[in-house]
């Protein structure tokens, strides 16, 4: 627009943010840093998340789901992601209001969860469904990197003596000098003991090293959504790694309790999966279901309605997308005012 109107970029900006945008009549101008608040927006189904604007802080956004990410979405913009902070700016709506609030999605932060328990009294908290099975998935991708670390760590160590190896046998073919018998006996003796240190290729060509690394996507995905090279990569992978074959049927256990329609079966299914975990000292996933017990009543609360915190990521996206599109946050209070523009 500056270059169509033969106009300084910078000189253009300074004016519309001065004069063409109500930006110094903007009436949360002067606690714009520290909140932003639209009792208007307040909706049925809220969702709760948090987003970094500039310099890595971060800022609690409250947003409505009938808005769809669009005007009206906006309910409250908190800086931080302390509880306190949370609760005391929610408050600042009236009370009558906050209690229309039936429902708030969010992940398993307990800041958040402790602001929004308190401000909003009649609402059941959701805790989102991908975050609980990313935490099993992150579980499991863990076991993989530390195989491939010990790979890792077995093929290093094979060079080393492969090359202490090819020391010695080049000292040793020195000292027989022109005896090319014992020369020829020691040649075939370092070929048979070179081939114990050689790297192991598998039948599709993947070194152990390489097989962990390339099966990052497969384990995270379902067998049915496998292409046929993944199908032969993920048969050696768990031939030859079966506890990772074990922790990998166990997420996927646990996902496939995602897939049940009723609450209380939900429930067994669950306290049964913790159990099987303890009782089977599966230690990888002691942090998995220790965390799902603690947070059990909110996750069980997605069978309700199977809700979601999906509009919260995508708006996200839409703010870090305009974040970009601005090359970046110079004026945080600014691009908070933009951002009431377009979304609140």
């Amino acid at each position: 627009m500056a270059r169509y109107f033969q106009v300084a970029s910078k000189k253009l900006n300074h004016h519309y943010k001065n004069k063409i945008s109500d930006f110094s009549n903007w009436e949360q101008k002067e606690h714009a840093d520290n909140y932003l608040i639209f009792p208007e927006n307040i909706g049925k189904n809220l969702s709760i998340d948090e987003v970094s604007l500039s310099n890595g802080e971060l800022y609690t956004f409250v947003t409505n789901k009938s808005g769809c990410g669009k005007k009206g979405t906006i309910v409250a913009v908190i800086f931080g992601t302390k509880a306190k902070d949370i609760q005391m700016v929610l408050e600042l709506i009236e009370l009558n209001s906050r209690e229309l609030v039936k429902e708030v999605t969010l992940d398993m932060a307990k800041n958040m969860e402790l602001g929004i328990r308190s401000a909003f009294p009649n609402a059941v908290l959701v805790t989102d469904r991908f975050h609980v099975v990313k935490l099993a998935l992150d579980s499991l991708q863990q076991i993989r990197v530390k195989l491939r670390w010990k790979e890792m760590d077995k093929e290093n160590d094979n060079i080393s003596k492969l090359k202490t190896l090819k020391k010695e046998y080049e000292k040793a073919l020195k000292d027989c000098g022109n005896d090319t018998k014992k020369g020829n006996k020691i040649k075939r003796k370092y070929e048979l003991n070179k081939q114990e240190y050689q790297t192991v290729e598998h039948e599709n060509g993947d070194t152990p090293k390489q097989l962990l690394a390339r099966s990052r996507y497969i384990i995270a995905k379902k067998e049915e959504q496998w292409t046929e090279n993944q199908k032969e990569r993920a048969f050696i992978l768990f031939r030859i790694y079966p506890q990772l074959k074990t922790a990998y049927h166990e997420v996927l256990a646990f996902r496939n309790i995602y897939e049940q329609k009723c609450k209380n079966k939900a429930r067994i299914q669950m306290e049964s999966w913790i159990q099987k975990v303890h009782t089977n000292e599966m230690k990888e996933f002691y942090s998995v279901a220790n965390t799902v017990e603690n947070n059990l009543e909110n996750i069980l609360n997605f069978f309700n309605q199977r809700s979601t915190n999906a509009n919260a990521e995508s708006f996200n996206a839409k703010i870090k997308l305009f974040r970009a599109n601005q090359r970046g946050v110079k004026d945080t209070k600014f691009f908070l005012f933009r951002l009431s523009k377009l979304f609140a």
